[in-house]
């Protein structure tokens, strides 16, 4: 059966705020990895648990345990801080799995032993992006199996992250107010009743770099971008569509020119197609996860 557990890790976040993962587990199947989710949102909007239920289940199912983590939101955190963040909840993962009930000496039950618990980073959207960040930094203190990026990007190509979206565009437009309706204070959840309509005016505006990132213009490319980060710390996975009406194909070819990854490439039109659970291309994508994590083990 499905487990679930919320854990709070709140004494591991870099600002003061609730910070917490959510835990999920197949209790009849013996664990081979865990999966470290972080969701997308552009990094100005959605939580945690946003993971479809056909994907919980066919990873826990496979013996991959899946721990979705917390990270704070821009713009009242910014990337410096937001990717502090994502590193240390990485370097303390054991931690978290261990206040699960998933570390443990005995051998007899469905659990991780203490110091061989392998990892893949995921990510979907900005959570992708982070997951590849972080795949790329020396600050690991332990390197992943692997690197799973569900139409992530590395800020690789010009012209459509801080330029204003013909897409977002095309839906109604959003004024400047919707900022005074998002906490000013560290938080790590953010509704799409509130917070959606700030991404929208952000690509709208061609304004998004500027509320995820307040340094100096060189510095977002050397530290928060992948331009100059020849190497990952694991072998990558990535998936898109060519279609993606938000992160374009043309940075996904320039992500697997880089990297050369093993790639899912769905003939569709939406950012996030996965989140049909009905269509042919979530299972093949999830097929494709688990044969790359397997080799990858």
């Amino acid at each position: 059966m499905l487990q679930k557990q919320i854990i709070d890790f709140s004494e591991f976040a870099s600002y003061d705020f609730t910070k917490k993962a959510t835990v999920y587990h197949e209790d009849s199947v013996s664990p081979k990895a865990v999966l470290l989710y972080f969701h997308g949102g552009g990094l100005l909007y959605g939580n945690r648990e946003d993971l479809p239920e056909k994907h919980l289940r066919t990873f826990t199912e496979k013996g991959y345990v899946i721990a979705a983590m917390d990270y704070p939101l821009a713009p009242a955190v910014t990337l410096p801080g937001i990717l502090e963040d994502v590193l240390d909840s990485v370097n303390r993962y054991e931690e978290v799995l261990t206040a699960a009930g998933l570390v443990t000496e005995d051998e007899t039950q469905n659990t991780f032993m203490p110091g061989e618990i392998p990892y893949f980073l995921w990510g979907r959207s900005a959570g992708a992006y982070l997951a590849l960040l972080t795949g790329a930094s020396e600050k690991l203190a332990v390197k992943p199996a692997g690197i799973l990026s569900y139409y992530g990007y590395g800020f690789l190509t010009d012209g459509w992250y801080d330029a204003s979206s013909l897409w977002y565009n095309s839906l109604p437009e959003v004024p400047e107010s919707c900022l005074r309706a998002i906490p000013s204070e560290p938080h790590c959840t953010g509704p799409l009743e509130t917070h959606y309509s700030v991404y929208v005016y952000a690509r709208q505006k061609g304004l998004w770099k500027d509320l995820i990132y307040s340094g100096r213009e060189k510095f977002f490319f050397i530290d928060y971008s992948l331009r100059l980060k020849d190497r990952l710390q694991a072998p990558l996975f990535c998936a898109h569509s060519t279609g993606d009406n938000d992160v374009p194909f043309t940075e996904f070819n320039a992500l697997s020119s880089k990297y050369l990854p093993e790639k899912y490439i769905a003939a569709a039109g939406d950012h996030d197609f996965d989140r049909d659970e009905d269509s042919p291309f979530t299972d093949e994508l999830l097929n494709a996860t688990i044969q790359f994590m397997e080799k990858n083990l």
